[in-house]
């Protein structure tokens, strides 16, 4: 690699990274609602050296008071949130580990438990209804 390689790779457009989490309680997928008053997904911004898996566990315990694992890497995509801001969206199959009572922390305006017919109805990226798909599929709950 020579210089001019280096030099315009940092000049490369970067995206923040936010990571996301599919999880159920009984048949119900939980969803926040944001300051777009769009409903999404529980999770947020990569922190340097975190592993995502780590991430999504920590976020959810976060903002919904909820403890979680991660099983699997459902899908990722670049997210328009605004119209000069993209972000790297990244979503996992999220299991949950406890039976604790879901709340939502004051980073959203609501916490919201769906079923799996109302979500395409939502205010809400489609990339997080595909995952929301995806993952109900795994786990046996669309036929």
């Amino acid at each position: 690699m020579n210089r001019e390689d280096i030099v315009s790779d940092n000049i490369s457009y970067r995206y923040p990274v936010s990571i996301k989490g599919v999880l159920f309680v009984g048949d119900k997928v939980v969803l926040l609602k944001n300051e777009r008053d769009e409903w999404e997904l529980p999770g947020g911004k990569l922190e340097p050296g975190e592993r995502p898996e780590d991430c999504v566990v920590r976020e959810i315990e976060e903002e919904l008071g909820v403890i979680a694992t991660t099983a699997e890497l459902l899908d990722n995509w670049v997210y328009q949130i605004r119209e000069d801001v993209l972000v790297y969206i990244v979503t996992f199959g999220c299991p949950v580990l406890s039976d604790a009572r879901v709340t939502h922390s004051p980073e959203h305006k609501a916490v919201g438990l769906f079923a799996l017919e109302d979500v395409p109805a939502l205010n809400m990226p489609a990339g997080y209804k595909t995952s929301i798909s995806t993952w109900a599929q795994k786990l046996g709950m669309l036929e």
